[in-house]
């Protein structure tokens, strides 16, 4: 019995190996956004947002504890963890087409009458065989790398979730920040509420007093009740708000809010430990550091290998199809010497007319390259524009709250002077309750504005790329940023 041959086999191997690739030389589209941000000429010092851990930004033990709930219940991060699990199962799926699929196979068959008696009439009138074989089944030698292709296709996909799962973390990070700082300011403003409407009742039982005496007229006391009256509107309105932010934070969490993470507020937004202010850098630097924009990329980098793959199609596909095993009439001699038997069939596939199917997947493939590279482009667009965002409220809140809260405390003086003025029947009580609104609001300006002022600093180390390394994968090679 002969062998298998090697020389084919090995003919093959060589031509797998030397394959060809028709994918496109890929090139990073130019950014197209300006070379520097606008305004903010001044950088401060210290390490760039994408190298700095969240740890590091987020100090509060509060905030940081909030953080680490989030990351391991939120719904969102699990399912994009486990895109990212998919991801890298097709990837092996593609991965595992371009090398042959070994297997073993066993037959038995008994079927009457015999063919062979027409023959031979000695023959037995039921004919059976078996066979035990190990081979080869349409292996497709990619001699011009249509597989291939699609194997790089599916890693830059694979790359591409993976991003996107960075890019969900560094948002549920900016998320819970933004949702704990509303909260704070939330109890803030019911403070600030309870304060004024304790004021304003004061108000009204003093005016209820004139007014019984004579020395106070209706309108007087109808405007304080209506004073009294819109500070409890607000106090509902306000602790309405205040539970549904708990409720948004909590969805975050993926558990409910814990009490300690609340503790401690009575200083409100001011007792907030403050956050580093971080270096904008170029946008350039954008391109390597913001998730989302090298999940875009990556996209790019796919839809470029299925235009190879697309390409690879034209071309003829060679498919191989080999065994060896034994074959015998009968079970008992299926081993023996003298029942080896092997195949070898090579199969080539040209197309010759598809009815313009082939240029179609062409056609898309190019189109589809041309979107990806749209998108990505978009993605640094809109890059630029939250960091520029950010960086023109890092340079206007500060003094924007400074200037409010201000104006507080001297609202806050301009009422004590008219209480007390209206307490000794000097000023009238229109003078007494324009104070009161003058104050409250504010107070509630200046709370608000404060809270703008720490999101916007939570804005600008997300949209700098920063919140999606922790302390543990920066202190590791894993942990950096594929190129």
């Amino acid at each position: 019995m002969r062998k298998l041959p090697l020389a084919p086999l090995a003919l093959a191997a060589a031509l797998f190996l030397s394959g060809c690739s028709l994918i496109p030389t890929y090139e990073r589209p130019a950014a197209p956004v300006p070379t520097t941000f606008p305004g903010d000429p001044a950088q401060p010092a210290g390490p760039a947002a994408a190298a700095l851990p969240w740890q590091q930004f987020f100090t509060d033990p509060r905030l940081a504890g909030l953080i680490e709930t989030a990351l391991a219940n939120n719904r969102d991060l699990r399912v994009a963890a486990q895109n990212v699990e998919v991801a890298r199962a097709q990837f092996g799926v593609q991965r595992a087409a371009l090398f042959p699929s070994v297997g073993l196979s066993a037959d038995g068959s008994r079927s009457s009458p015999n063919p062979a008696r027409v023959y031979n009439p000695n023959a037995g009138s039921v004919a059976q065989s078996f066979s035990v074989d190990l081979g080869i089944t349409a292996w497709e030698i990619d001699f011009f790398g249509r597989l291939a292709s699609l194997r790089e296709s599916a890693l830059a996909q694979y790359l591409a979730t993976e991003e996107s799962q960075r890019a969900a973390q560094t948002s549920l990070i900016a998320a819970v920040a933004n949702g704990w700082l509303t909260l704070l300011a939330d109890e803030e403003l019911l403070a600030i509420t309870r304060q004024t409407l304790a004021t304003r009742e004061d108000t009204l039982k003093l005016t209820q007093l004139r007014f019984d005496n004579g020395v106070s007229s209706e309108i007087d006391l109808q405007l304080a009740n209506s004073l009294a009256e819109s500070a409890r509107a607000t106090y509902a309105q306000q602790l309405r708000l205040r539970r549904q932010d708990e409720n948004a934070l909590a969805l975050l969490l993926g558990a409910p809010v814990p009490g300690s993470a609340l503790a401690g507020i009575e200083g409100g937004l001011a007792r907030v430990q403050p956050m580093p202010d971080v270096p904008a850098g170029l946008p350039s630097d954008l391109l390597a550091e913001r998730p989302d924009i090298r999940a875009a990329e990556q996209q790019l980098i796919a839809a470029n290998a299925n235009i190879g793959a697309a390409r690879a199609a034209f071309f003829p596909r060679v498919s191989l199809t080999s065994s060896i095993g034994t074959a015998s009439s009968e079970f008992s001699n299926l081993f023996h010497s003298g029942t080896k038997a092997w195949a070898f069939a090579p199969a080539v596939s040209l197309p010759i007319f598809d009815a313009g199917r082939n240029q179609a997947n062409l056609d898309a493939a190019r189109a589809q390259r041309e979107i990806a590279v749209a998108q990505y482009e978009q993605s640094i667009q809109s890059a630029f524009r939250e960091v520029a965002d950010a960086l023109a409220g890092r340079e206007t809140l500060g003094e924007q709250a400074r200037a409010l809260q201000a104006t507080a405390e001297a609202e806050n003086r301009r009422f004590q002077l008219s209480d007390l003025r209206y307490r000794n029947g000097v000023a009238s009580s229109l003078d007494l309750l324009d104070a009161q609104r003058s104050l409250f609001a504010a107070q509630q300006q200046a709370v608000q504005v404060r809270l703008l002022q720490l999101q916007n600093q939570v804005l600008l180390y997300k949209a700098l790329g920063g919140g999606w390394k922790s302390t543990a994968t920066a202190a590791s090679p894993a942990g950096q940023s594929p190129a």
